[in-house]
């Protein structure tokens, strides 16, 4: 089976040996999206809202570039640095859905990236 690297300058560029995403079949991929701002080494965590905030909009230009949307996710993976902070990040997340919600899965870990709070990855597939 073949595979296409998927990358944009809208989202951030990877701070490792891995690609935004990757797509084999009908079938993407997304790494995991932080709240960097793309093109920048900035931050956006002024609060869990604001950081969530730009963790989709980070995984929304990957779809994009992949000829995707919201509409083609069908799993997706939140990792918390604490999990007090899930009703605020599920608060954001939920506005970039509607109504056909992905599967899912949360999980608390010990640490992200850049002290990141919130990670989120995604699978996504072609209509």
């Amino acid at each position: 089976m073949s595979k296409q690297i998927i990358q944009t300058a809208n989202a951030p560029a990877p701070i490792g040996p891995y690609s935004q995403a990757v797509r084999t079949g009908s079938l993407l991929f997304v790494s995991g999206q932080v709240a960097l701002k793309p093109g920048t080494n900035e931050f956006a965590n002024k609060d869990i809202a604001e950081e969530t905030q730009q963790v989709m909009q980070n995984l929304q230009s990957i779809l994009v570039e992949a000829g995707m949307d919201f509409s083609n996710v069908i799993k997706t993976t939140i990792f918390l640095s604490d999990m007090e902070l899930f009703a605020q990040v599920n608060e954001v997340y939920a506005t970039y859905f509607r109504g056909d919600f992905p599967a899912r899965e949360t999980v608390a870990v010990k640490g992200l990236p850049k002290n990141a709070r919130v990670e989120i990855s995604v699978i996504a597939a072609e209509n």
